[in-house]
């Protein structure tokens, strides 16, 4: 495997090496110090992972990971940031396949390069693609929902233009109050427009309620309630979120809130003593790799009901969604997971924040 690393750290190379071999793993390096030298790599040379570091020079990371997906596609994208740059993570997340913290660490970089790797061999599975061909009409992209997450990137953005953009769809203005009206979110006075639900719930909180109103929408599906779906989604990603700090609890609230999108479509296992079919989690999770969703949340949906399968050593996005879905449908919390994760210690205190957000 041939990895690019490019960055200022260019001394640990050898350490990195070094490190790579005692995994075992015939991994080739180049640690470049300059983002010219990575874009000048042939294209004819298969690049299998590429890892920038936040800012190089004066070039973006970001940036050079945009090239490189035109380049080399089939490079696996890392970002590194420093630990003070959370506030950048979700915005990378349209380039990266995965964020890393500075310094490099050998067993996180074999993590995430072999967790991108399980997560396209899931996409590019073909009794999965064979069986969602066979689909007539696949729900469609939830378009007002990325077009506002370009918005929201724009950090001067202000209510009245969210509220403008939303505006254009009124069935989504509909279905957005009646939510934000419910028991679940209502505190006092009922809202009647847009520019209130944003100033009562905030930004974030009106995205997913978007993503929801669009992602749930649709016609009769036999067996299949969208209603309480939607509602068993907004409850999932609310406490997922709260799981996590900053960026990655973002992550694991809109992940969440996709958890069981899968179940929408036609001929999936959905849990059933008789159902057939590929599962309803990696159906939605291929539904939302071709949406063009950021890969950690393709990954959560995919492993929320088995998120041992994940090839990750702390408790992040995978995990918070798995604990939010179980506790909220009632199902139970992969127990052994959790201590492998050391995070069991938590369970009562999760089971508990359920309670005092339903409330």
């Amino acid at each position: 495997m041939f990895i690019v690393i490019v960055g200022e750290e260019g001394g640990r190379a050898g350490e990195l090496q070094l490190a790579l071999n005692d995994f075992g793993l015939d991994w080739s390096v180049r640690w470049l110090t300059d983002a010219g030298g990575a874009l000048t790599i042939p294209r004819e040379q298969p690049i299998d992972v590429m890892v920038a570091e936040l800012r190089i020079g004066a070039l973006a990371g970001t940036t050079l990971l945009e090239q490189v997906r035109t380049l080399h596609p089939e490079a696996a994208r890392i970002l590194l940031l420093d630990r003070g740059h959370g506030t950048d993570a979700l915005q990378a997340l349209d380039v990266a396949h995965r964020l890393l913290s500075k310094p490099l660490d050998a067993g996180e970089l074999v993590d995430a390069v072999e967790s991108v790797a399980e997560v396209r061999d899931l996409l590019t599975n073909p009794a999965l693609v064979q069986a969602i061909g066979r689909i007539g009409s696949l729900p469609p992209p939830p378009k007002l929902f990325l077009e506002l997450g370009r918005l929201m990137q724009d950090p001067d953005v202000g209510t009245a233009k969210v509220a403008a953009l939303v505006s254009q769809d009124p069935a989504v203005v509909a279905k957005v109050l009646r939510l934000c009206n419910s028991a679940y979110f209502s505190r006092g006075r009922a809202i009647t427009d847009i520019r209130g639900a944003i100033m009562r719930l905030g930004l974030q909180t009106l995205q997913r309620m978007v993503l929801a109103s669009e992602a749930y929408a649709g016609g009769d599906l036999p067996g299949v309630d969208r209603e309480a779906m939607q509602e068993r989604a907004m409850r999932t990603s609310r406490l997922a979120g709260k799981l996590l700090p900053g960026p990655s609890g973002e992550l694991a609230a809109t992940a969440g809130l996709l958890a069981e999108v899968g179940k929408l479509l036609p001929g999936v296992n959905r849990g059933g003593e008789h159902d057939s079919g590929p599962h309803y989690a990696e159906a939605g999770a291929y539904l939302l790799g071709l949406w063009g969703l950021p890969m950690p949340i393709v990954e959560a949906v995919a492993h929320h009901h088995r998120p041992a399968r994940v090839r990750m050593s702390g408790f992040w996005v995978p995990g918070a969604v798995h604990v939010a879905s179980a506790l909220v449908g009632g199902f139970p919390v992969d127990e052994d997971y959790l201590r492998a994760v050391c995070q069991i210690q938590n369970l009562p205190q999760w089971r508990q924040m359920l309670e005092e957000t339903d409330v």
